[in-house]
C-alpha cells in the first residue's frame, strides 16, 4: 500500500519522460486532433497522464452557464454533512434509487461518490430524472485530485448548454427521448438486431429504456473509461455509437440479457475493438441528431409527458392494441410492424383510416379518409395470403402540390417497405440459420417482418404516377417496391434500387383486403 505523500520529493517527468511529452503535446492540440488523440487512446497510460488530459479537456469545455467553484462545494458540503465525514443520506431522488458503480473505488470512494451527489442535487435543484450521473461522478472520481474537482468537472457537464452536443439529461423528458433517439439510430444501424427484438416478446420501448447505463454502468472499468476518453470530447453522439457497436458485436448472444453481454463484453471483443466498431458506423450528423431528438420530445410532450414529470407513468407509456380488430393482420403482426416505425409515431395506439372491407373500393373513398393525415402505414393482404405494406412519412395530399403530369417524387428517408410472415414458414425456405430465429420448444412461432428503407435520407421516395393517379414507392427508374392499380384492386411489386428490396410479394398480384393506419 503506498503510503500518503509518496513520491512528493520526486520529479516524475525524469522518470516518466514519454508522459511528459504526451502531456505537453496535449496541451497544444487542436480540438479536432484531440478528438483523435482519445479514439487512439493517447492518453490511455499511465493513469496519472489520463487524469491531467480529463482536468484539460473539462476545464476548457466553453460552457454558456458559470460552473461552480471549489469553495462553492465546500459550501454546500457544510451545509449538507457539518462535520460529518460520512455520508448517512438517503441517495438523492434523481438517481431513482439505482446502485453506484463501484469500479476500482475503495470505500472510502464510493462514499465521497455519494457525498457529491447529494452536492450536485442540491446545486442544481431543476435536475429531476438522471441515471447516467452516478457513473460518471465515480469514473471521474477515479481521475480527481480530490471531491471538490471532481464536484466541479460534473458541473461543468450539467452546465454544457450547447443543444448540438449535450452531455447529460437532467430531466426524465429529455431522458426518454434520448431513449427514443436511440432506438430510431438501431432501426436504421442495426436492423438485423431490431429485427431479433422485435420478432420476440421483448417490449422494445422498456428494452432501450435503460440504453446509456450499459454503457457507464455495465461495462467494466477498463471499457467505461475508453468510451469516457471519448465522450468528453464529442458529447452524447459517441454514446449512441458505443451502443450500436455493442449490438454489432453482440448480435447473437444479447437477445434476451443486454446488460449480462456487456458486462461480460470482454468475452467478445477488446475496448480498442469495440472502439473500432463504434467509428465504423455512419451515423447521422449532430444537427440530425438534434432534430430527431427534439421530434421525440415534442412527442412525449403531446403524450402528457412534462419536464417536472420525474417517472414514467403507465398510462403514457402503453400503446393499447388491446382492441386492435384488422382484417389484414394478427394483432401480433400489428405489434411486430409498429416495433418498426420511428418511437415518436410508435408512442401512439394504431387508428384506421382506411379499410377495403369497410369503404368502397375507389380512389375517392381512399382520399377522402387518407389525405391530411401523416404519417401512415399501408397493409395489404394478397388473395395468396401474403402480407406487405409501406410506411409513409408524407401526406398523400403532397400530390396536390405538384404540376407535373408525370411522375413527382416527395416523401422524406424514414418511408421504408415491408414484408409480414410466419418465420418458421420463411426459414424454411432460407434456411438462414444466423438471421432468422425459430420458436423454440413450448414457443409460439415469432414473426418475421422484412424492412427496407431508403438510404439516402435526403431524396424523396414517394412517387405519384398520374397516369393510373395511384402512388407507387419506387425510386424512379430503379423499379417499383410496390405499385397499385387505380380500382385498388391488384397491383405489382417488383426490386427496387431505393429500397434495395426485392419482391414484397409474388409479382402481380390480386389484393385480398387493404388497409391504412395513422397513429
Amino acid at each position: 500500500v503506498r503510503s500518503p505523500g509518496y513520491g512528493q520529493f520526486v520529479d516524475w517527468e525524469k522518470i516518466d519522460p514519454e508522459a511528459a511529452e504526451k502531456y505537453q503535446r496535449l496541451l497544444k492540440s487542436e480540438h479536432q486532433e484531440m478528438k483523435i488523440m482519445g479514439r487512439q487512446g493517447f492518453w490511455a497510460m499511465p493513469h496519472t497522464l489520463r487524469a491531467k488530459a480529463y482536468y484539460h479537456i473539462i476545464h476548457h469545455i466553453h460552457s454558456r452557464c458559470a460552473a461552480p467553484d471549489r469553495d462553492v462545494y465546500q459550501e454546500v458540503t457544510k451545509k449538507l454533512f457539518g462535520e460529518q465525514k460520512v455520508s448517512t443520506h438517503p441517495v438523492p431522488e434523481y438517481m431513482e434509487g439505482g446502485e453506484i458503480p463501484r469500479y476500482c473505488l475503495n470505500k472510502a470512494g464510493l462514499n465521497s461518490v455519494k457525498k457529491i451527489l447529494l452536492c450536485l442535487g442540491k446545486y442544481f435543484p431543476d435536475m429531476n430524472f438522471c441515471p447516467i450521473l452516478p457513473a460518471l461522478v465515480s469514473l471521474i472520481l477515479h481521475f480527481s485530485e480530490d471531491e471538490a474537482e471532481c464536484f466541479y468537472s460534473i458541473s461543468r457537464l450539467i452546465s454544457y448548454k450547447d443543444p448540438n452536443k449535450r452531455y447529460i439529461d437532467q430531466t426524465f423528458l429529455t431522458y426518454r427521448a434520448s431513449c427514443m433517439t436511440f432506438g430510431d439510430l438501431a432501426n436504421k444501424y442495426c436492423r438485423g438486431i431490431r429485427k431479433l427484438i422485435a420478432s420476440s416478446d421483448q417490449n422494445l420501448f422498456e428494452f432501450y429504456s435503460d440504453w446509456i447505463m450499459w454503457i457507464f454502468a455495465d461495462l467494466p472499468f477498463t471499457y467505461a473509461i475508453r468510451v469516457l476518453d471519448v465522450y468528453l470530447l464529442e458529447g452524447y453522439k459517441v454514446l449512441y455509437r458505443f451502443v450500436d457497436a455493442s449490438q454489432y458485436v453482440g448480435q447473437y448472444d444479447f437477445r434476451r440479457d443486454m446488460k449480462s453481454f456487456v458486462q461480460n463484453v470482454a468475452r467478445h471483443c477488446t475496448a480498442e475493438k469495440l472502439l473500432e466498431k463504434a467509428f465504423m458506423i455512419q451515423m447521422a450528423t449532430r444537427r440530425e441528431l438534434n432534430l430527431l431528438f427534439n421530434a421525440n420530445m415534442d412527442s412525449l410532450m403531446q403524450k402528457g409527458v412534462h419536464i417536472q414529470q420525474k417517472r414514467w407513468v403507465q398510462a403514457v407509456q402503453m400503446v393499447d392494441f388491446s382492441t386492435f380488430s384488422s382484417s389484414v393482420v394478427t394483432r401480433t403482426e400489428m405489434r411486430v410492424v409498429w416495433a418498426w416505425i420511428p418511437e415518436r409515431f410508435a408512442l401512439f395506439s394504431p387508428i384506421r383510416l382506411f379499410s377495403t372491407t369497410e369503404h368502397n373500393r375507389s380512389l375517392d373513398s381512399f382520399y377522402s379518409h387518407v389525405e391530411g393525415h401523416e404519417p401512415t402505414v399501408l397493409i395489404l393482404k394478397t388473395v395468396d395470403e401474403e402480407v406487405c405494406g409501406a410506411f409513409l412519412s408524407t401526406d398523400v395530399i403532397e400530390r396536390r402540390k405538384h404540376d407535373s403530369e408525370g411522375l413527382t417524387y416527395f416523401g422524406t428517408g424514414e418511408s421504408f417497405v415491408f414484408t409480414v410472415r410466419d418465420i418458421q414458414s420463411y426459414y424454411g425456405q432460407h434456411h438462414d440459420q444466423e438471421t432468422f430465429a425459430s420458436a423454440g420448444p413450448g414457443q409460439q412461432p415469432c414473426l418475421q417482418c422484412d424492412v427496407k428503407w431508403q438510404e439516402d435520407c435526403v431524396s424523396a421516395v414517394l412517387t405519384w404516377c398520374f397516369s393510373c393517379v395511384f402512388p407507387v414507392l419506387s425510386g424512379g427508374d430503379g423499379g417499383h417496391a410496390l405499385c397499385l392499380h387505380a380500382d385498388l384492386e391488384g397491383g405489382s411489386t417488383e426490386p427496387c434500387d431505393t429500397f434495395k428490396s426485392i419482391p414484397l410479394c409474388r409479382g402481380q398480384f390480386k389484393i385480398q383486403s387493404l388497409e391504412v393506419w395513422d397513429r
